[in-house]
């Protein structure tokens, strides 16, 4: 146990570094160029998400995402403000790529990994602040063409990140590239990706019009966390499991961002104290998926505090939120096509690390 909490210790290291890096290369970009603080926020969940992914991928792959990543950020941003113009079109446009991520799996290793970094910007849509932010701060949101710059930019500090973590980090840590296993040809029809992908549409669908239709501007918590719930789906029990592991670290991170706010952190401050906690979190997240929703949930509602939103009001509508999305996926993954876990293809089980 303590081998392995080193060498955890030392992977959210190397994050944290490209999380940090890529956070002032933005904080500087936002400066001269007069952008918006949600670029901070993008750039951010960007490299967060992106640095598992790439921590064992090869040069195919890596240019790869340096193609695809760039072009979904700019789209996502579209996605983004048709939601906020046209709630029904937008949730249906973004419902669908989420599933297509998913159900061009069936096609092998390249095409999974791909999905993957479909998805990236779009779960990443959901952390970046925009119609879940009171008014005063959704005014000059980052543009398409910034967000692919932003992309771009986190694809090289990871790769740089890692890259000097390789060659000067103690060997017996250093990784390999990953030239990935072919799937399991399944007997199961439709196929597995079939199954998942229908799953987190129906969830996801579900979670839009349940979240607009209960809490209003806050029906990002009750999506993400469908979305968490369903991803990297072994079976009912697995979706169940997740869903209560988020449920639980989510109440515990939120309890304890409510606190920091009821004693008056604020500011640069609860920035601080929220990339302290991402780092906790990122340590302890191969030990249990709760440790990671409770950090992840911590450090959004620091977030959202640094942007005007009361922690401690909002306490009872997030975990309300949260619990909603939870129980929309687990019904979603044991009544639509459930996928029996002897049968799921193993490549199948990717997850965003943002969740």
């Amino acid at each position: 146990m303590t081998a392995k909490l080193i060498r955890n210790a030392y992977e959210a290291a190397l994050t944290m570094t490209a999380v940090l890096l890529s956070w002032g290369v933005a904080l500087w970009l936002e400066g001269v160029v007069g952008l918006h603080t949600d670029v901070l926020v993008l750039a951010v969940a960007l490299t967060l998400t992106l640095s598992s992914t790439q921590r064992t991928a090869d040069t195919r792959r890596r240019l790869t995402a340096l193609v695809l990543l760039p072009a979904t950020a700019g789209a996502s941003i579209f996605v983004g403000r048709l939601i906020v113009s046209h709630y029904a079109i937008g949730a249906a446009v973004y419902t669908a790529g989420m599933a297509l991520a998913i159900w061009i799996r069936r096609f092998g290793p390249v095409a999974t990994k791909a999905g993957t970094l479909l998805a990236l910007p779009l779960v990443a849509l959901l952390v970046v602040p925009g119609p879940a932010l009171p008014a005063k701060a959704q005014s000059g949101l980052v543009t398409w063409g910034w967000s692919a710059l932003v992309g771009a930019m986190a694809c090289g500090v990871v790769w740089l990140v890692q890259g000097l973590g390789d060659r000067f980090g103690p060997r017996p840590w250093r990784t390999e590239p990953d030239p990935g296993q072919p799937p399991r040809r399944s007997r199961l029809h439709p196929r597995p990706s079939t199954r998942m992908a229908l799953q987190m549409a129906a969830g996801i669908a579900a979670a839009f019009a349940v979240g607009r239709l209960l809490f209003d501007d806050h029906w990002p918590w009750v999506v993400l966390t469908a979305y968490v719930a369903a991803s990297g789906n072994r079976g009912r029990t697995d979706v169940l499991r997740k869903g209560v592991e988020r449920l639980a670290g989510a109440t515990i991170g939120t309890l304890l961002a409510a606190g920091v706010a009821s004693i008056g952190v604020t500011g640069d401050t609860a920035v601080a104290l929220m990339f302290a906690v991402l780092a906790v979190a990122l340590w302890l997240r191969p030990l249990n998926y709760a440790y990671w929703a409770a950090g992840m949930t911590c450090s959004l509602s620091l977030l959202f505090g640094y942007f005007g939103q009361d922690a401690l009001q909002l306490l009872p509508t997030r975990l309300e939120g949260i619990a909603v999305g939870a129980v929309l996926s687990v019904v979603s993954a044991w009544w639509l096509l459930p996928v029996p876990r002897a049968r799921r293809q193993p490549v199948l089980g990717t997850t965003s690390p943002v969740s």
